[in-house]
């Protein structure tokens, strides 16, 4: 076997291999927008926390810990809230003309899944709508707004 036959012969069993694997691709709307980027991981999805209200826009507020920094003064292994603005929406759904320039690539949100997000410090800074945040009583800081959001895997 020549070595061009062997290298064919390699390149091919690697792309086999990988075959069941999902592609990463790098979305640079992440390292655009907002002032912290993470990769957390979604704790827990509170019941009633995200219901289809067609005649309601809201945002609902998250618990996640942090597995992964990558811009930001936030701490791996923090346990951090965000609010997710009209989350029963795909994120690349969920802007409207009352909120702009959100988005992302994520479908649905299931507990134990992880996200990257593009995020802002102080929610109320940056939206005032209605807001279901089951944490409101026994959380401590204020609530991350997620600009932007995808699966991380």
């Amino acid at each position: 076997m020549s070595a061009r036959e062997f290298l064919m012969l390699v390149l091919m069993a690697a792309g086999v291999a990988g075959c069941g694997k999902k592609a990463v691709v790098a979305d640079p709307e992440l390292g655009k927008r907002g002032t912290v980027e993470v990769t957390a991981k979604l704790v827990e999805l509170p019941e009633g926390a995200i219901v289809k209200r067609d005649l309601y826009d809201y945002a609902a507020v998250l618990k996640y810990e942090v597995v992964a920094v990558h811009r930001g003064e936030v701490k791996p292994g923090a346990v951090i809230y965000v609010g997710h603005y009209n989350p029963w929406r795909p994120r690349g759904e969920a802007a409207d003309r009352k909120v702009k320039g959100v988005g992302g690539a994520l479908r649905g949100f299931r507990a134990g899944e992880r996200h990257r997000m593009a995020l802002e410090v102080g929610m109320d800074e940056h939206y005032l709508g209605g807001i279901v945040d089951k944490y409101a009583g026994s959380r401590e800081g204020e609530a991350y707004w997620a600009v932007w959001t995808n699966p991380a895997e």
